[in-house]
Order: structure tokens, then C-alpha cells, then sequence
């Protein structure tokens, strides 16, 4: 356990920011594997749920919870799954 002051309130923000990097990191999978399954099931609502999926990628990067790369990547799958929904 950590003496110094600043590194007991320097413990308690990398806790606070492990849990908000968990909860964006999680829910990203969650959302895109609900957009896949959507997907093969024809659901109507994809456009909407690509949407707030890439919104979502787009905040987790720019809070560096991901990559930039990391999120270019998965927003390109994102589109590439509704708009292969749509053409198929």
C-alpha cells in the first residue's frame, strides 16, 4: 500500500479509470456482437444500431480507451456488417 498521499489519490484514479475503460471495452463487444447476430436475423434496425455502435467507438477512443487504429478498425467492420445486411 502506497505512503504517499498523491500516490494513494493516484491508486483511486486508476481505479476509477480501469472500471470506465472496462465498461467501454465490454460494452463495444456486447454491441457488436448484437449487430452481427441482428445481421444474420435480417433486422430492420441495423443503420440505427451501427450508428450509435460507431458513436460509441469514437467516444472510447477519444477518452484513449482504445487506439485509434484500434477504433478505425472496428468501425470499419461495423459499417462492413450493415452494409453487407443491406445488400445481401
Amino acid at each position: 500500500m502506497a505512503n504517499i498521499k498523491q500516490q494513494k489519490k493516484r491508486i483511486l484514479i486508476s481505479e476509477r479509470q480501469r472500471a470506465r475503460n472496462l465498461r467501454y471495452r465490454s460494452t463495444i463487444k456486447t454491441l457488436t456482437r448484437r449487430l452481427i447476430e441482428a445481421a444474420d436475423n435480417g433486422e430492420s434496425d441495423l443503420a440505427q444500431r451501427a450508428r450509435e455502435l460507431e458513436h460509441l467507438i469514437d467516444r472510447a477512443a477519444a477518452e484513449g480507451v482504445i487506439h485509434a487504429n484500434n477504433a478505425a478498425r472496428k468501425k470499419s467492420r461495423v459499417a462492413r456488417v450493415a452494409a453487407g445486411a443491406t445488400s445481401a
